[in-house]
């Protein structure tokens, strides 16, 4: 996606959009009209700032600026157009090679990758917190369905299906965070149970998300139990 923010040297709103550009994590370049005459000719509108985005205008009213930045933010964050072609038989949980410990192969092609935040107000976590819930014997859930564990999962989950898992809040621990995991960055199981169970008024503090799931847990060398 290539962002160009055309201006007059004096526009008061060419701050502004770069600020918001910059806390969207959005890349631009800045041209100015006094310098690249073409633009006008271009594109036939005389009005600072124009925001253009791979060659078509976008806005020509300030105040329509943040809706179009979120608009873009959005479409930015599909990369799957440069991943590396899905394979045509793919496996989501990384395999062990041969008899030698430590050593796994990893399908990168299926899925799709997930933010780093499954929702607003949910901590995403990392291994360490993890066990540190496995060793206070506090409650990680394994949402993942039967057909897509390959038959393991973290020592001390419990397995609540991410399609039941709204209906079965009764068996969540609500004095202290559960720990939700899939099958890691690529798999949406996760954060669609969250979604689901935050629209069923379960609250945000009681949910951790560990992003990172079973791809991170076995390339991170941590032990597993067999379902």
């Amino acid at each position: 996606m290539e962002i160009l923010i055309a201006v007059t040297k004096n526009c008061p709103h060419r701050t502004l959009l770069e600020h918001e550009l910059q806390n969207a994590w959005l890349p631009y370049k800045v041209a100015y009209f006094e310098e690249h005459p073409e633009l006008l000719e271009k594109y036939h509108v005389k009005h600072s700032p124009l925001l253009i985005v791979d060659g078509k205008v976008e806005s020509i009213e300030t105040k329509e600026i943040l809706d179009i930045i979120n608009e873009l933010k959005i479409r930015d964050k599909d990369i799957s157009k440069i991943r590396t072609p899905k394979r045509a038989k793919n496996f989501m949980v990384p395999k062990g090679i041969g008899s030698e410990s430590g050593l796994v192969e990893v399908d990168t092609t299926w899925g799709s990758i997930q933010p780093m935040q499954a929702a607003q107000n949910v901590v995403t976590i990392g291994e360490q917190e993890v066990y540190h819930h496995q060793k206070m014997n506090l409650s990680i859930i394994d949402i993942r369905k039967a057909s897509t564990t390959d038959g393991v999962s973290i020592p001390g989950s419990k397995s609540i299906p991410y399609d039941e898992l709204a209906g079965r809040m009764d068996e969540l621990d609500k004095t202290y965070p559960n720990i939700f995991f899939c099958n890691g960055p690529q798999c949406p199981q996760s954060s669609t149970a969250i979604k689901n169970l935050l629209n069923a008024d379960f609250p945000a503090d009681r949910i951790l998300y560990y992003r990172g799931g079973m791809h991170d847990w076995i390339t991170m060398g941590l032990p597993v139990q067999r379902l």
